[in-house]
């Protein structure tokens, strides 16, 4: 019996059907489930569904010494780990007191810029592949993998760095990196404007973003929403400048900021960071202090005073911060990871209320998720 025409119901008829939009696969490294409720092709409710791959970074930490749960802090945002290993060492090393050396600070600050660029890169390809574009992908990461290759030479990885130590970096940088970093920077400019012709000022981009998914800068304040989202959304807040860490404050940087809080404005403050982050690792080589890259009288066992300690940083998505509770033992007592991940998926459902699905696809890609940064 052929089953009779399905019936189309005008926006606004009140007749309402659910649409799964994913997960993929449950086993895959990063599942994000979005339950839409659709009102013919508009949204009137999105629910994030998460938690299909739940990693526990929080009790692992809770279970392991300092320097045990060190490498997971790669793993939490993998495409942001020099910053999230950043932020777990900073918190150790201002409960114990520790003074970086100067070279180790400025290395640190050359391999977060680059891994900053790379990730950016990761979603600059990805976003226009969620889009319809193919083309930007193969540039992104040839572009990507120039970075990668620097970062393994040093690091021996080519995704999740555990390279940060207590109190400096595991080992010095060599000139093979210092020359190849150069020449990273001279060849990522011109590139730069090459993805502006070729994507930036494509006329079907700019009517697929400008005006799409305006996210107001009072909704990213009650969702907590940091990063390129709410400097998209006309707040210059960024970690570096506002809460200075490392040697930050001794760069000359700008904090791109738009206020328009469209999905092109999140794309725009993106692609002018890769360019701020140039100039950061310019700075950096040329003023590289010598000297030791690992503080001294580091215990090998490491026991933090009793209390709470912080460090925040400003990863590839925004504000991330670990917060430690130490009660003298070998072990934390709590660990605290303040994604950025989390807050800035939480604001899509009500962003994306009376959209239609593909400009919500646009929203939700403007947004730069890493599901296990969600799922930590």
């Amino acid at each position: 019996m052929t089953p009779p025409p399905a019936t189309v119901q005008a926006p606004g008829s009140g007749e309402t059907f659910l649409l799964n939009l994913g997960p993929q696969h449950p086993a895959t490294h990063g599942v994000l489930r979005l339950k839409l409720t659709m009102d013919g092709e508009y949204i009137t409710r999105a629910e994030p569904v998460c938690g299909y791959v739940h990693r526990m970074h929080e009790k692992m930490g809770e279970n392991r010494k300092y320097a045990q749960f060190l490498p997971n802090t790669s793993r939490i945002d993998y495409l942001s780990a020099m910053h999230y290993t950043h932020a777990f060492v900073g918190a150790v090393e201002r409960a114990l007191g520790l003074a970086v050396p100067p070279r180790a600070e400025y290395i640190r600050v050359i391999t977060s810029e680059l891994n900053r660029i790379s990730s950016h890169l990761v979603w600059f390809g990805a976003f226009l592949l969620d889009l319809g574009g193919f083309t930007p992908l193969l540039y992104a990461f040839d572009d990507r993998e120039q970075i990668l290759d620097l970062l393994e030479a040093i690091t021996g990885s080519r995704l999740t760095y555990c390279y940060y130590r207590f109190g400096g970096v595991c080992h010095d940088i060599d000139n093979a990196f210092l020359e190849g970093t150069r020449a990273f920077v001279a060849r990522m400019r011109p590139r730069l404007r090459l993805y502006h012709e070729l994507v930036t000022d494509n006329i079907i981009l700019r009517n697929r973003l400008i005006g799409i998914g305006p996210i107001p800068l009072e909704l990213c304040r009650r969702y907590g929403a940091t990063g390129p989202v709410i400097r998209g959304s006309g707040a210059a807040y960024d970690v570096r400048k506002t809460e200075p860490y490392s040697v930050y404050p001794q760069f000359d940087f700008d904090v791109p900021v738009y206020p328009e809080g469209d999905s092109m404005a999140r794309y725009r403050v993106r692609m002018d960071e890769i360019e701020q982050s140039l100039r950061i690792v310019e700075q950096a080589l040329e003023r590289l202090p010598s000297g030791p890259v690992r503080a001294e009288g580091v215990p090998r066992v490491l026991k933090l005073p009793a209390g709470e300690f912080c460090c925040a940083v400003e990863a590839a998505r925004g504000r991330f911060a670990v917060r430690i509770v130490s009660d003298r033992r070998e072990i934390p007592w709590r660990v605290k990871l303040r994604t950025p991940s989390f807050s800035n998926l939480s604001l899509f459902e009500e962003a994306s209320r009376g959209m239609m699905l593909p400009d919500a696809i646009a929203l939700l890609g403007s947004l730069d998720l890493v599901i296990p940064d969600i799922d930590r």
